[in-house]
């Protein structure tokens, strides 16, 4: 039975997360470390009493299409108005629509509950909230008024829609059309992969739509992007007359069996209504907001299922008594826990996810500090900052989610293959992070192609500039595992810093040769900069242990983490950065027609 981490989320905020700074940001006036821990504690709950206990039962009954509409699995639908009751819609929206204004720091870390607890219910609180940033970028004051306070207090929800079946990830080559009609458009095409793209859980759903106007220019300079209401409002704002679109059916996936993913026709008849945001072609800029949001969401997903794994595999091996270990002192079997190979599994499983779940709130933070310190420049560097690890915390964090899932079925042995144990279903539901909201592929391109190449790769120099510094700081004289932790991610460092160099020359002379290692160096940032996080880690353990600090099993465990995660994990950056180095000729200098 999963239960949230908060214990965890609590000493990333203390002790990797600079929560001063915060507190320094006007935006965050009311934020205090003891406001953090009553959301994550109250999260914490709503997590474990309310979305845990129908994550295996919506997997099994699943979203189902019905001619009427879509719904939900059994008290699914309960779930959400309990959401929205809470409060928790509101969490991280402007004060001027009804929220809460949280940090985005705090939203990821409650998001992390959500995704661990019930990924297939996390997802539509997921497209709601991003679907609210781009209007509050760039929708009309009107459709700020409109729109907004219904979808920040939950009472709508909302909805991205880029996929067509001829198009997939190649927004250039969408068709769907919007013919203007006076004030507004008329809306005509087919979406594909639309998550919660109809419902149950409320009385309307707001379709964030890109669409091509006719005669836009051809390719992603042609792409505008509309709101399509489910319902049109009213005059008084309530959901009015029935906009034409219509879900035609829902996918039958391999997990996240309680989300719906529909497919969605719009104009089948005189064409769905909708209404531009913000300027004609500018719409593929506009959903980035969305999609940027959605990355470090689906990043987040990674490890939240991956934290789930690693709990049902820990309990599992705690009580699954088989086999005699090799230098047990007992006579007689005893939990498989005590072989030396679970433990390396499972110690691989939690010293990872701690590496993700720091890099992840490490990430938004720097997003908060881009968007709200009082200081300019400061501003800039963290945008910079939060913009290039987006990427990383996408791509490393979903591809070593499924990783730790499938080694959560191995701890398990043949019952991890049955579905009554629920380990299937977490290899299951995180299998997609790693696809939807851009493939790994596509997640490296912008790593190389838009973060380092735009500046040149100043924004990751002052990354491996700071790295190094605080690792020089880090004080290792008195424990082993802070000496292991800091002298490993020193030597990462190091490794990335020279595949940095070979990334940003192969970008200015040969890009095909940067592209063919684009995942391998995005592993390698993650992998590094996970050691990085974890090596200071260990040296605030040892230091809180070294002043008495009561928690001292907790405290022994992270650094136990961090050694493991040194020894153990870390030296793959070494051969990642030999294929970055070396690599890209066995891919650009061979035939297709080879393959």
């Amino acid at each position: 039975m999963y239960r949230a981490p908060v214990k965890d989320v609590r000493f990333v905020f203390r002790e990797l997360v600079d929560e001063s700074a915060l507190q320094a940001c006007s935006a965050f006036a009311d934020y205090s470390p003891d406001l953090a821990d009553a959301v994550l504690e109250e999260a914490a709950k709503f997590a474990d009493n309310v979305l845990e206990p129908l994550c295996r039962s919506g997997d099994r009954e699943a979203a189902r299409w019905t001619p009427e509409g879509v719904v939900t699995p059994s008290g699914f639908k309960a779930a959400y108005q309990q959401y929205i009751d809470g409060g928790w819609s509101a969490l991280r929206a402007s004060a001027h629509y009804g929220g809460q204004a949280a940090p985005t720091v705090l939203g990821t870390a409650v998001e992390e509950f959500w995704g661990g607890a019930n990924l297939g219910f996390k997802l539509c609180p997921m497209l709601t909230q991003g679907a609210v940033e781009a209007l509050e970028y760039k929708g009309s004051e009107a459709q700020k008024d409109l729109y907004l306070p219904k979808m920040v207090s939950g009472e709508w929800t909302g909805t991205m829609n880029l996929t067509e079946p001829q198009a997939g990830s190649d927004l250039a080559a969408i068709r769907t059309r919007a013919v203007p009609d006076g004030e507004h458009y008329r809306i005509f095409g087919q979406k594909i992969f639309i998550t919660y793209g109809d419902h149950d859980y409320t009385p309307n759903i707001i379709h964030m739509v890109l669409a091509r106007i006719d005669g836009a220019p051809p390719g992603v300079k042609g792409i505008s992007l509309f709101i399509v209401p489910k319902f049109i409002p009213d005059a008084g704002g309530a959901p009015g007359v029935r906009n034409d679109v219509h879900c035609l059916s829902i996918e039958h996936k391999l997990g996240i069996h309680a989300s719906p993913t529909c497919v969605l026709a719009f104009g089948q008849n005189d064409g769905a209504i909708g209404y531009l945001v913000g300027e004609p072609n500018r719409g593929l800029e506009y959903m980035f907001v969305m999609m940027n949001a959605a990355r470090l969401s689906v990043g987040l997903e990674g490890y939240a299922v991956a934290e789930r794994a690693f709990q049902q595999a820990a309990e599992w091996a705690r009580t699954r008594v088989q086999g005699k270990p090799p230098v047990a002192a007992a006579s007689g079997p005893l939990p498989i826990i005590h072989h030396p190979d679970v433990k390396r599994m499972l110690l691989s499983m939690k010293s990872q996810v701690e590496a993700m779940r720091a890099l992840g709130l490490y990430a938004a933070f720097q997003l908060d500090l881009g968007g709200a310190h009082p200081d300019a420049a400061q501003r800039a560097a963290a945008q910079a900052r939060g913009e290039l690890l987006i990427p990383i915390v996408k791509g490393w964090s979903t591809e070593n989610g499924i990783e730790i899932a499938s080694t959560g079925i191995q701890v398990h042995g043949g019952m991890g293959y049955i579905e009554e144990t629920g380990a299937a279903q977490a290899l299951r539901d995180v299998r997609i992070t790693a696809i939807y909201e851009g493939t790994t592929g596509i997640q490296s391109n912008d790593l190389i192609g838009r973060k380092l190449a735009r500046d040149r790769g100043a924004a990751m120099a002052a990354l491996l500039a700071d790295m190094e510094r605080e690792l020089a700081a880090i004080d290792s004289s008195t424990d082993a595992a802070v000496r292991s932790a800091q002298q490993a991610a020193r030597e990462g460092v190091a490794t990335l810093r020279a595949a940095v160099a070979v990334i940003l020359e192969a970008m200015a002379t040969a890009p095909e040769r940067a592209f063919a290692v684009s995942v391998p160096f995005l592993k390698l940032c993650g992998t590094v900069i996970g050691g990085w996080l974890l090596a200071k880690a260990a040296a605030a353990a040892a230091r809180r242990l070294a002043a008495g600090d009561v928690d001292r099993e907790f405290l022994a465990g992270k650094l136990a983490s961090a050694r493991f995660y040194a020894e153990q994990v870390l030296p793959q950056a070494a051969a990642l950065g030999r294929v970055v180095t070396h690599g890209a000729a066995s891919v650009v200098e061979v035939d297709a027609a080879l393959i």
